[in-house]
């Protein structure tokens, strides 16, 4: 169940990084200010991968991952990058729990992965917010479209 719906999230993503690379690079770097985490459009993209780095890799997977820096992702080629490894890591997160209910710590998987997957459409709303602000008009990422 939630390998499925992450490939519907991931459909979702493909179309808002396919809209990211129609904007310049600098719209793509320029902070919007009333918008947290740098308030960029890359900033918030890497803040999403962040967050999937902590509560997935990190929490449920024990693994050692650093945050990613923002000045890392410098472009949307970069980002897809970091993205596909953010899909890994979810790859080993639904191989290590394929019971949604498994505990861990605290929460169940299903818990977890709702988390993190609402975090990013919450974020994506803001991308596309930000991107009317430099003019351009937002695509329909919903997952039904």
């Amino acid at each position: 169940m939630m390998q499925l719906q992450y490939d519907m999230v991931k459909g979702s993503r493909q179309v808002l990084l396919d809209y990211c690379a129609t904007l310049s690079d600098a719209h793509f770097l320029q902070p919007c200010e009333g918008f947290g985490r740098g308030g960029s459009i890359r900033n918030l993209l890497v803040h999403i991968c962040n967050t999937y780095q902590g509560w997935i890799g990190q929490d449920a997977l024990q693994q050692e991952l650093p945050f990613t820096p923002y000045e890392q992702v410098q472009n949307i080629d970069d980002a897809r990058q970091l993205f596909a490894e953010i899909n890994l890591l979810l790859a080993d997160f639904f191989a290590r729990y394929p019971d949604p209910q498994a505990r861990i710590g605290d929460s169940t998987a299903l818990e977890l992965f709702t988390h993190v997957i609402t975090h990013e459409f919450h974020h994506k709303g803001q991308i596309l917010s930000i991107s009317r602000h430099w003019g351009h008009i937002p695509v329909d990422t919903d997952i039904k479209r």
